[in-house]
């Protein structure tokens, strides 16, 4: 296992350890249910943190979704203001939060109306635009009062372009690229009454969400790992001037950049002064493939055993928590204890059954539990209600998730 990492350590020995204590802790639960291991999760703040190279990391609310986490990755050293993904999320998390930037841009009118007429609200809320139009949908739709501006961040599209354009990496965001088009919005901005640009934000996804390591791209990885230093040297070029170009027309307050698998490399570029971050912090399957960073598996959740169909197979009740992005096999949950267990081919994680092969369905019995972990971090807890905080072999607490607390914002 990635996250056994310890000299001298036997691995197996090491794995049924933690897992006995995991057993423990949640001997009186019903599977399926979710538990995140605080130890982890503390250990991963201070791996962020020292990545981050004395930079702030703002932390993505969707990768934990759930306010108690989120209010202890906060107290943790080196995490400030919140990075949400819809705006009637960051109108619920400002009740108690502040300084919230909503990551993608919004056509909700109502939610726009009520940030608009609320002064605290907009105060605290930063919205996320990357063209006139979406300029002009605000003016039609909220009429933005002088004398309450709303705080806008303008999204600088980082992804890599090759070939004039030919050839794409990366995420399909924001249309405003060159230092020009940066320049051009932020004049745009700046003679509109009722907005005030304070910060741009620029996500190089084929950097922080590219797994690289061997094991996870095989005969790939060379061409990962090129593809991603000539990223970093020309986006670290390009986004200098288009911050260089914007702070001439505006008074920014930060510059947001990378996620959890670029905080390294992100943390280096002179033009960012702060880093998104949020994944890292329950450290997903997903992140066995990163070279740049390697957390401690933190989250995870528990299926019963409820069949033996035949030696050498057991079936899970549930467990097909596939995650978004391109499908594939690394967006299937990752059978993780017993070690050894793999997927069937012919049904993969299922709606309401999960078979599973390998030499340890053997020793499982009916009523036995399975533990797994999400291919990627917050998207485990639209799945359950409540997430179990535990340390060492006991439950410290049981916390909400968004589900739990009656929302679903995406």
């Amino acid at each position: 296992m990635g996250y056994q990492r310890v000299t001298g350590v036997d691995v197996p020995a090491a794995l049924e350890h933690r897992f006995a204590e995991l057993g423990r802790a949640t001997a009186g639960l019903q599977p399926p249910f979710a538990v995140v291991d605080l130890n982890a999760f503390d250990t991963n703040a201070a791996i962020l943190r020292r990545n981050a190279i004395g930079k702030p990391l703002r932390l993505a609310s969707k990768s934990l979704r759930c306010r108690a986490l989120m209010r202890r990755a906060l107290a943790q050293p080196g995490f400030k203001g919140i990075l949400g993904f819809t705006l009637p999320e960051a109108i619920w998390l400002a009740r108690e939060f502040e300084d919230i930037v909503v990551a993608y841009p919004t056509a909700d009118t109502d939610a726009l109306r009520t940030l608009a007429a609320d002064d605290e609200l907009a105060r605290r809320i930063t919205l996320m635009v990357d063209s006139v139009e979406h300029l002009d949908f605000l003016r039609r739709h909220v009429e933005p009062d002088p004398s309450r501006p709303l705080r806008l961040c303008l999204e600088l599209d980082v992804s890599l372009e090759l070939l004039g354009g030919r050839i794409h990496i990366g995420a399909h965001r924001s249309p405003v690229r060159t230092p020009e088009h940066a320049l051009d919005m932020a004049h745009e901005i700046d003679k509109r009454p009722g907005v005030d640009l304070v910060g741009i934000m620029g996500y190089e996804g084929q950097i922080a969400g590219v797994q690289d390591a061997y094991s996870a791209a095989a005969l790939k990885y060379p061409l990962v790992r090129l593809m991603q230093r000539v990223s970093r040297l020309e986006l670290a070029e390009r986004r200098a001037e288009a911050v260089a170009a914007v702070r001439s027309v505006a008074d920014l307050e930060f510059v947001n950049g990378g996620g959890t698998g670029s905080v390294i490399s992100t943390a280096a570029d002179p033009s960012v002064t702060e880093i998104a971050a949020g994944s890292g912090l329950y450290s997903p399957a997903l992140f066995d493939g990163y070279r740049s960073i390697r957390p401690i598996p933190a989250a995870f959740f528990a299926l019963p055993v409820v069949r033996r169909p035949r030696p050498g197979i057991v079936t899970a009740l549930g467990g097909g928590w596939v995650a978004s992005g391109v499908p594939g096999p690394d967006r299937l949950p990752k059978p993780t204890f017993p070690a050894g267990m793999r997927f069937s081919k012919t049904e993969g994680a299922g709606e309401v059954q999960t078979p599973l092969k390998g030499r340890a369905a053997d020793g499982l019995a009916i009523g036995d539990r399975v533990w797994m972990r999400h291919a990627k971090a917050g998207e485990l807890a639209e799945r359950v209600n409540t997430i179990h905080l535990v340390r060492g072999g006991e439950i410290v607490t049981e916390v909400p998730t968004y589900r739990g607390e009656g929302h679903a914002f995406a």
